[in-house]
């Protein structure tokens, strides 16, 4: 299937998928999102992230500063973004919604 992809229908496609995303902006060839959360929301993330990045080979980048996690996800070195790294922002909206529910 990917091969009936041209390169331009999948940049089309990533866009397209990247507009459902509410929250993450593009740099780039990079995506973020910053995420308003306390320390145990924060460590409940990280950890379901790890695991979906690790399924995916990706290695978003998360930090934390005050009350917020921001995470970056895409390799920032000219490498244009890839399904997989747009699959892995979706996963990490489902974690933060799973992990902020009450």
């Amino acid at each position: 299937m990917r091969a009936l992809f041209s390169s331009r229908a999948k940049h089309d496609y990533l866009s397209d998928a990247l507009t459902l995303l509410r929250g993450w902006t593009r740099e780039g060839e990079q995506i973020r999102r910053t995420l308003v959360m306390d320390d145990t929301q924060h460590a409940a993330l990280t950890e379901r992230v790890k695991v979906v990045a690790d399924a995916l080979r990706l290695r978003p980048e998360i930090s934390r500063r005050d009350r917020e996690t921001q995470i970056r996800v895409g390799h920032g070195d000219g490498e244009p973004l890839t399904e997989g790294e747009v699959l892995l922002a979706a996963r990490i909206e489902d974690a933060y919604r799973a992990v902020t529910e009450h």
